[in-house]
């Protein structure tokens, strides 16, 4: 797997390398695939996806981290059509996309609902803040859109007086779903 190379800090994120694992398996993205991020903020993402999918947009509503975004697109080797898009979602929302993911919880009913009108097939969400998590699960259930919950935590090993300790990253809630899901989660509750 290539790595990532992220030069360009945008003072928030990256979405972690083991949080983007999973990501990428569950986005499922294809050559044919037109993947929009929502909140690219480094890029890390919109990069992995350029790697994967024929056609990436990035939207971000903040202009330095859409430019730290096109700094690290620069830094790397992909083989997407990519475009990024100074904007605050839904505005501006592809209408031809095909998988979405959601990297911030701002005005995240907007993007589902414009994202479900529009057709999207696959649609995928990661909160750090339980409540929101909370929220976001209910927003996927009304549209019938929760396939799945997960909740990821990553600890990393580092030397302590000569044995191994681990500094832990935060948790990260990554909700799945497609328009139409028939799964146990995408029930009403």
């Amino acid at each position: 797997m290539q790595a990532t190379k992220l030069p360009n800090d945008a003072k928030a994120g990256p979405t972690k390398p083991e949080v983007r694992a999973v990501l990428a398996r569950k986005l499922a993205l294809g050559p044919d695939d037109h993947f929009v991020e929502v909140g690219s903020c480094t890029g890390a993402v919109t990069i992995e996806a350029a790697r994967r999918a024929g056609r990436v947009t990035a939207l971000e509503r903040r202009g330095e981290r859409l430019e730290a975004t096109r700094a690290n697109l620069a830094a790397n080797e992909y083989d997407a059509d990519v475009q990024l898009i100074n904007a605050e979602a839904p505005e501006q929302l592809p209408e031809d996309g095909d998988v979405v993911f959601l990297g911030g919880s701002r005005n995240y009913e907007c993007v589902l609902d414009a994202a479900v009108a529009a057709g999207y097939d696959r649609i995928v969400m990661n909160v750090s803040r339980l409540e929101v998590a909370g929220e976001a699960a209910r927003a996927f259930r009304d549209r019938d859109l929760l396939d799945e919950v997960l909740c990821l935590q990553m600890a990393t090993g580092y030397d302590l007086a000569g044995a191994t300790s681990f500094d832990a990253d935060n948790p990260v809630y990554m909700l799945v779903g497609e328009p139409g899901s028939n799964n146990d989660l995408g029930g009403t509750a």
